[in-house]
C-alpha cells in the first residue's frame, strides 16, 4: 500500500483508516481474500490498532470484508446470487416505504428532499461516489421516515449497509459513463411524484430505480468474472 495516502484531518482517525482501506479494496490493491491483519494495517497507515479494528468492523458491516474461521477478517468478493437476493428484499421493503411515506410527507420534508437532490447532483459532478451514496440515502430517509414506521426505516438502513459494496460498484459504473444521468434521474422523478402527492407513481419510480441499479451492478459483476 502507498502509505502516503493520508486523509483530511477533520475526519476521525477511524474514518481516515476506513477511507484508506476502502480505497485499497476498491482499487484492487487489496484483492478478494486479502487478510486484514490489524497489527499490519496499523503499521501501514501509521496509527494505533483501535481505529483499525473499528474500520475493519465497518468494512464488514458494509459488505466489503467478512470473517473467515482461522483467518480473521478478509476482503469479501461480490456474489451475483447475494446481489439478487438483497435487492429483491430491498424492492419489497422500499417500494412500500415509498408508498407510505409519500402519503404522509410534509411540505417541509419535500423541501429537504429537493435540497438533497441538489447535493446528490453536486456529488455526481464532483465524481465523489461515497458522498453521492450518502446524499442519496439521506434523501430517501426523509421520505421513508415520513411513513411513521421506525421499524421499517431501520430495516431499510440495515439493507443499505449490507448492500453498500454493491451500491458502490453500481455508482462507479455510472460515473464512468460521461453524460449518464442514471444516478439522479430516478430520484428527480421520485421527488416530482412526491410533490404531486402521487404515492403510487412514487412507488413505481422506486421500483424502476432499484431494477435499474440491479441491472447495472449485475453487468459489472459479470464483466469482472469475464476478466478473471
Amino acid at each position: 500500500m502507498d502509505t502516503s495516502k493520508r486523509l483530511e484531518p477533520a475526519l476521525s482517525m477511524a474514518d481516515r483508516v476506513y477511507a484508506v482501506l476502502h480505497e485499497s479494496i476498491m482499487s484492487g490493491e487489496f484483492p478478494v481474500g486479502y487478510r486484514l491483519r490489524i497489527r499490519d494495517l496499523a503499521a501501514l497507515v501509521g496509527t494505533s490498532e483501535m481505529p483499525v479494528r473499528e474500520a475493519i468492523r465497518r468494512l464488514e458491516e458494509a459488505g466489503f470484508a467478512e470473517r473467515v474461521p482461522h483467518r480473521g477478517s478478509v476482503v469479501k468478493g461480490l456474489d451475483l446470487g447475494e446481489l439478487i437476493h438483497a435487492y429483491d428484499v430491498r424492492l419489497l421493503v422500499e417500494v412500500e416505504a415509498t408508498r407510505l411515506g409519500a402519503a404522509r410527507i410534509t411540505t417541509e420534508d419535500i423541501a429537504r428532499m429537493r435540497d438533497g437532490l441538489e447535493q446528490m447532483r453536486r456529488a455526481v459532478t464532483d465524481g465523489d461516489v461515497m458522498a453521492y451514496l450518502d446524499r442519496d440515502e439521506d434523501l430517501l430517509a426523509v421520505l421513508y421516515e415520513a411513513s411513521g414506521n421506525p421499524v421499517l426505516v431501520n430495516t431499510v438502513r440495515t439493507l443499505w449497509g449490507q448492500c453498500r459494496a454493491y451500491k458502490t460498484v453500481g455508482a462507479r459504473a455510472a460515473l464512468d459513463k460521461p453524460g449518464d444521468d442514471a444516478l439522479w434521474r430516478h430520484q428527480e422523478r421520485l421527488v416530482t411524484a412526491v410533490e404531486a402527492g402521487d404515492a403510487e407513481a412514487a412507488a413505481a419510480v422506486t421500483r424502476e430505480s432499484l431494477a435499474s441499479a440491479t441491472d447495472r451492478i449485475k453487468a459489472q459483476l459479470k464483466e469482472r468474472q469475464l476478466q478473471k
